[in-house]
């Protein structure tokens, strides 16, 4: 009897060492003990969480020069260019979306949409081989925070790779400009990008109602400065809130149209930039043939009329038959060189006129649509800057006619 209170003692006592666990020998799985949990958790560091911000994105100047003329010169197309203005916007956005550093990012018609972040992109150049286009940074008070230039050449065997397949062949260009702007957000203050916010939605409330809300904004030429806040229960502010929030919904929903376009002509745009890399290139080629062939004519020429000089002044009729028909040849020679280059040059012209035929096959285009807010309907039409230029008139009707008269000090 004795042995067996001696071998149950003994169990008792295995099973309350075993459950006698610090919370540092806690179980390798399964939830830990609470004081666990409080000292794993007192152990991490606190760490601020970042601002983030929001990008508005207006879709890029096409770089289309004023003058007519220079567009054969410059090898550029409108219709291709306004394309690419717009899937550049969206590329650019997409860039961002990635690195999770930003809050919405959104491409808009143009930049009078609401954003904290600014990113006004023109293409300089865009041939399926060279890509190249300026970006300028500006946040919601106009402050430019910086301008570049980014470039990109497209590599030798891009397109023959499999790995590339279904890859634009642009697509570093825009990641390193999303790259720059996320090093440059790790910079900034916190406060002062939570700052930048309130500027937003002062700015905001002050294209509906520049009394109500342009006290709190100092302007100094063409920035501004937060000087006050509103009361937060104001309803002035309240009103203003739920317009925005319609707001940045209705700019939601023209992303829809950004990628459904970009969608469209994406297949057809690949097709382009293969093809177009492969006949900038041997339109390079024709180009410098065309110049070295020319220069080797006229220099043929310079030596016939040379050739021919010297027989007229030879006193020796042998040496002057020599020349002439020295001249003669040279000057047969020189002609064929030309004529060479001419026709090195046409083909030089039948790969500009490729090209174009390539860029003149990608069009945009924005059904209309029809928008409803607080019962009111209103069917918008044109293209994406009309349509969202009528849709801000909207809201502004929307708004003179239910505001609050009375603001709440």
């Amino acid at each position: 009897m004795l042995f067996k209170k001696s071998i149950a003692w003994m169990i008792c006592c295995c099973f309350t060492l075993a459950s006698c666990v610090t919370p540092g020998n806690s179980a390798r799985v399964g939830p830990q003990f609470s004081s666990s949990v409080i000292k794993q958790a007192q152990q991490v560091p606190a760490i601020a969480q970042k601002t983030k911000l929001d990008v508005i994105i207006p879709i890029f100047d096409p770089g289309i020069p004023k003058d007519t003329r220079d567009l054969k010169e410059k090898n550029i197309w409108p219709e291709l260019r306004r394309a690419e203005a717009n899937r550049f916007a969206l590329k650019l956005k997409e860039e961002l979306e990635k690195t999770g550093a930003f809050g919405a990012v959104r491409v808009t018609p143009d930049a009078t949409a609401t954003g904290d972040i600014y990113l006004l992109g023109k293409i300089v150049e865009s041939n399926g081989l060279d890509v190249e286009f300026d970006l300028e940074v500006y946040d919601i008070t106009g402050k430019q925070w910086y301008a570049e230039d980014y470039e990109h050449e497209v590599p030798d065997g891009f397109h023959k790779n499999i790995r590339n397949k279904g890859k634009d062949p642009y697509q570093p260009v825009f990641k390193e400009a999303a790259q720059d702007l996320v090093d440059l957000l790790k910079k900034q203050d916190n406060t002062s990008l939570a700052l930048l916010q309130k500027v937003t939605e002062m700015r905001f409330g002050a294209n509906f109602s520049e009394e109500a809300f342009s006290e709190h904004l100092k302007q100094e030429g063409n920035t501004y400065k937060l000087v006050s806040l509103p009361s937060d229960d104001d309803p002035m502010l309240g009103r203003i809130r739920s317009i925005r929030i319609r707001d940045q919904l209705y700019v939601d929903n023209l992303q829809n149209h950004y990628e459904e376009f970009n969608n469209k002509m994406a297949q057809s745009y690949a097709t382009w930039q293969e093809q177009s890399r492969t006949e900038v290139l041997a339109k390079r080629k024709a180009d410098q043939e065309a110049t070295g062939k020319a220069v080797l004519g006229f220099l043929a020429i310079a030596a016939a009329i040379g050739l021919a000089a010297a027989s007229g002044n030879s006193g020796h009729s042998g040496r002057s038959t020599a020349a002439g028909a020295g001249a003669v040849v040279a000057g047969v020679g020189g002609a064929a060189l030309l004529a060479d280059s001419f026709r090195t040059s046409k083909e030089s012209e039948f790969h500009k006129e490729t090209l174009e035929e390539l860029g003149e096959s990608i069009n945009i285009n924005l059904a209309p649509q029809v928008v409803e807010f607080e019962d009111k309907t209103k069917e918008l039409t044109g293209d994406a800057a009309e349509q969202f230029a009528e849709w801000r008139a909207f809201l502004k009707e929307i708004y003179e006619q239910e505001k609050t008269p009375d603001k709440k000090l």
